[in-house]
């Protein structure tokens, strides 16, 4: 959740924030004050279980780098604290593990914070499954596409190394892992998967043609004219928490996507089988031309399908490459439809209603900030179904599991069972 959304929000206050980097805690800080509220005391990592108890933290909020979630989590566990994490709720079975053990061993709870959810398309969606429009849901085929600027961005962070993120598969498609789940009310048992790098890194870039040779941006005349490149100083806030900041730390926000090293698949195709006999077919593709996303279910009644064209193009010469327009918090340029289609059998095809936004997932992020924090003042409440939405360590912990089994698939070639993990759920 951005600074910006939560600064205001009525309940309750800001208190503390834990952050390596100085130069990017004291960005925040600014932020805070320009936002209306006071600044707060900074602590280090090492200084996390202090802050919970000098600070007397009632919510903790968790936005780090994903293999470092359980060390937030279980600590604050440990100490009675509300905890809201973004996904995934972490990246190895062995975190996971120890996350569970230590929700039942405190009788705590972990708020994920699965925003696609909240968005009224797909709300629209669970509803109408929900209802038995199209009967039983039989099977579901799942396409995503990631554009060239979006898709490219997990390639140019630390995202780029599967011990930081647990690959596009943990990190990315968890948020679609948990919307099956969550659809068709169901929890994976069996997965299947084959994955590769095919044109991102080195090997692929040069193949393809895209290939420059520079290892980051910033500083390099190579990546002037490289529209795979991110100019960290066109965009203030980026500027702000990534090139003034680095000097403490030695992390590159601006790594070459063509550049060797990189350690996670861009093209993923992935078989799941889940309790109710549903079957999943699901393609992660993260350089396509256009981005968005088709979903069809279908039933033993009818057949409903989804499509959301977030952009139908980007230009390279486009500009506005950077901040929110990546990663959704901002609409991307040349948005495209988004449609719900319903069909029962011996039925001609009916379009539902759609409410939707392009920018802020679809909708969905006032609407779950909404259900944590309260609306702003003066804002109307707008929260959806909260009571059908809201996700638990449960719920992250399938959406993490279907992940890892397509990651363990891609080096066997083997299926996968959830029973295999050993989780205990």
């Amino acid at each position: 959740m951005s600074n910006s959304d939560g600064a205001s929000k009525p309940l309750g206050g800001r208190v503390a924030l834990c952050e390596p980097n100085s130069v990017r805690a004291n960005y925040y800080n600014e932020l805070l004050v320009q936002l209306g509220a006071p600044k707060v005391p900074i602590y280090p990592p090492d200084r996390f279980k202090e802050m919970l108890s000098e600070e007397k933290v009632e919510t903790l909020v968790v936005t780090c780098v994903d293999a470092l979630h359980d060390l937030y989590i279980v600590p604050a566990l440990e100490a009675g604290v509300r905890i809201l994490t973004e996904k995934p709720m972490t990246t190895d079975i062995d975190k996971c593990r120890r996350i569970l053990e230590t929700v039942q061993r405190t009788g705590q709870h972990v708020t994920v914070t699965f925003n696609y959810r909240y968005n009224p398309v797909h709300e629209l969606v669970k509803r109408t499954i929900a209802e038995g429009k199209i009967g039983k849901v039989l099977s579901v085929h799942f396409e995503w596409l990631l554009d060239t600027v979006h898709g490219a961005d997990y390639f140019r962070r630390w995202h780029r190394q599967k011990t930081n993120s647990g690959g596009l598969m943990v990190h990315k498609s968890g948020h679609h892992f948990d919307l099956v789940n969550w659809w068709i009310d169901a929890r994976p048992v069996t997965v299947a998967g084959m994955g590769k790098l095919a044109f991102y890194g080195d090997k692929a870039g040069n193949e393809h043609g895209w290939a420059k040779d520079y290892e980051r941006a910033r500083g390099n005349q190579a990546a002037k004219n490289d529209p795979f490149a991110i100019i960290l100083e066109d965009d203030e806030t980026l500027k702000k928490i990534y090139a003034d900041a680095e000097g403490e730390d030695g992390y590159h926000r601006d790594q070459n996507v063509f550049a060797a090293g990189i350690g996670i698949e861009d093209d993923m195709a992935v078989l799941v089988r889940y309790n109710t006999g549903a079957t999943l077919s699901y393609h992660l593709t993260a350089y396509s031309p256009w981005e968005g996303y088709r979903v069809m279910f279908n039933g033993s009644h009818g057949r409903l399908e989804l499509e959301v064209v977030e952009s139908t193009h980007r230009s390279a010469s486009d500009p506005l490459t950077t901040g929110g327009q990546i990663h959704g918090t901002a609409a991307l340029p040349n948005p495209g439809p988004v449609s719900v289609k319903l069909q029962r059998l011996w039925e001609p095809a009916q379009e539902l209603p759609v409410e939707y936004e392009h920018g802020d997932h679809g909708g969905g992020d006032k609407r779950m900030l909404n259900v944590l924090f309260g609306p702003l003042p003066g804002e109307s409440l707008d929260t959806g179904d909260a009571s059908k939405q809201s996700a638990d360590e449960r719920d992250g912990t399938y959406a993490l599991a279907v992940g890892l089994m397509a990651n363990e698939s891609f080096k066997t070639g083997k299926f996968v069972t959830f029973d295999s993990l050993g989780l205990g759920i």
